[in-house]
């Protein structure tokens, strides 16, 4: 099945089988949990094809090394709150405590939405300096990795959002398979969130490095 007829089934909300070749066992695996890690692989070899033809590129005569604001350095501490935020979430749902889980999300979605609002003026910030995509192809590839790079927070928050209304809807506790649910797309986005933050970190030392 590819990635695309993964997605458009919804998997987050279907559950499905792994038949243990070896010992002929059926291990249950959540759709959702398969349907993010391919997700995931399709998204770092995208990153990975940039990092590769940024390399490539940097090493031809007309490259002029930016200057990375330092804006950025504060996006980057922003972000690894946001991912502990998640892992806090995620944490908590694994124990049972409603509270603290929503308390996270919602702290997530915040910092997140903070990162991408600071991403905004670093780029306002670059366009003043004179720094525009077609003068350089430093230029243009720092908005091209950064730009990639928010966009895929962007769909993480529309899951975010569902999942976080959800929380804040109110959940029967007695009700073993929603909180189940919850608790599966609470750690989906952590994990989603977890990998961003790598990416982020890669991309963030290639820029300051080349």
């Amino acid at each position: 099945m590819s990635i695309f007829k993964i997605l458009a089934n919804k998997p987050w909300q279907q559950s499905g089988q792994i038949d243990n070749l070896q010992g002929g066992d059926v291990v249950v695996m959540p759709s959702a949990r398969i349907g993010l890690w391919v997700f995931l692989a399709v998204v770092a070899s995208l990153f990975g094809l940039f990092t590769s033809a940024y390399h490539m590129r940097a090493g031809y005569a007309d490259w002029q090394q930016l200057d990375a604001p330092a804006l950025l350095w504060l996006n980057t501490g922003v972000l690894v709150l946001t991912s502990v935020a998640f892992q806090w979430a995620w944490m908590a749902s694994r124990q049972g405590k409603l509270t603290a889980v929503r308390d996270g999300l919602t702290v997530g979605g915040a910092l997140t939405m903070a990162f991408l609002l600071l991403q905004f003026l670093a780029w306002q910030q670059m366009i003043a300096a004179g720094y525009f995509a077609y003068t350089n192809p430093a230029n243009a590839f720092f908005y091209l990795l950064t730009g990639a790079h928010a966009l895929h927070l962007l769909g993480g928050l529309w899951v975010w959002s569902k999942t976080t209304t959800r929380v804040w809807a109110g959940l029967d506790e007695e009700n073993a398979e929603e909180v189940g649910r919850v608790r599966l797309r609470v750690e989906l986005c952590t994990i989603y969130w977890h990998f961003l933050l790598l990416v982020w970190l890669v991309l963030f030392g290639l820029m300051l490095s080349t």
